[in-house]
């Protein structure tokens, strides 16, 4: 399908969704609303296997949110439906049972930040600003980035981050572990098409199991995630992917997996 604010293309089992809202890819309510849909299709697509989330162009992944829709939002139940709107979208991806990896290509500000923590994975260029700068417009960040970004750095790095409205490079970020990998500019989308190919070739019922566990897991005590873990791994333990990766593994080949 066509899609007014993204590019989608699928290629050897990857979906690369790409922001196309130049100049910097900023996330209006109609974007988001279609994000929902682009994701829709992917999870019920069997071909697809892995999800790369970029920005169009070589200086942004995403502004963040449309201040120009902000306007609008005087009315308190108004405001609290599109937050959950956004919430609900955001916790989608972090839920969802493919892998999904945040290629970002430039500066990923404010909402284009909590974006990115959604996914499961990052791999930013080594020119990417990170930063959740909406302190100094008077706001907070109300798209995660209270939650994700301590749970991803810790309590004292993040309110660091959100109090000053600071940009940190790439490098900081890798180092911090808001991202996983820093690559040149140029090789960028190579290194994440690689990346989310390799994954493709796994098992989907056990990584689906795996993004379950830790997710939902980490949200629970330590004894209710143990339960979580056993859940997923019991029900993975019965499919065909698992008797192929075992008998691959005594066979000394490559496995086959199907997502059955």
């Amino acid at each position: 399908m066509e899609w007014k604010h993204f590019l989608v293309e699928i290629r050897d089992q990857v979906a690369r969704i790409t922001i196309n809202r130049p100049p910097v890819n900023t996330l209006s309510r109609d974007a988001l609303i279609e994000l929902g849909s682009i994701l829709d299709q992917l999870e019920k697509d069997p071909s697809v296997r892995s999800l790369i989330l970029t920005g169009a162009g070589e200086k942004t992944f995403s502004a963040g949110a449309d201040v120009s829709e902000f306007g609008g939002m005087g009315d308190r139940e108004q405001a609290e439906g599109f937050l959950k709107q956004i919430h609900d979208l955001f916790d989608r991806i972090e839920n969802f049972p493919k892998p999904v990896i945040a290629s970002i290509n430039g500066k990923a500000l404010g909402g284009g930040n909590e974006l990115q923590m959604a996914c499961h994975l990052a791999i930013a260029a080594d020119h990417a600003e990170f930063g959740l700068p909406e302190v100094r417009l008077g706001i907070m960040p109300g798209y995660g980035g209270t939650q994700r970004l301590p749970r991803l750095i810790g309590q004292r790095r993040a309110l660091e981050i959100m109090l000053e409205g600071k940009r940190i490079s790439a490098q900081e970020a890798l180092e911090i572990g808001l991202v996983n990998k820093v690559v040149p500019a140029e090789r960028l989308a190579e290194e994440a098409f690689e990346w989310a190919k390799q994954l493709a070739e796994g098992p989907p019922v056990a990584m689906k199991g795996i993004i379950q566990s830790v997710i939902n897991g980490s949200r629970k005590e330590l004894p209710e995630g143990l339960k979580v873990e056993r859940e997923n791994m019991l029900a993975v333990m019965r499919t065909e992917d698992a008797i192929e990766g075992v008998a691959a593994f005594f066979s000394k080949r490559k496995p086959s997996f199907k997502g059955k």
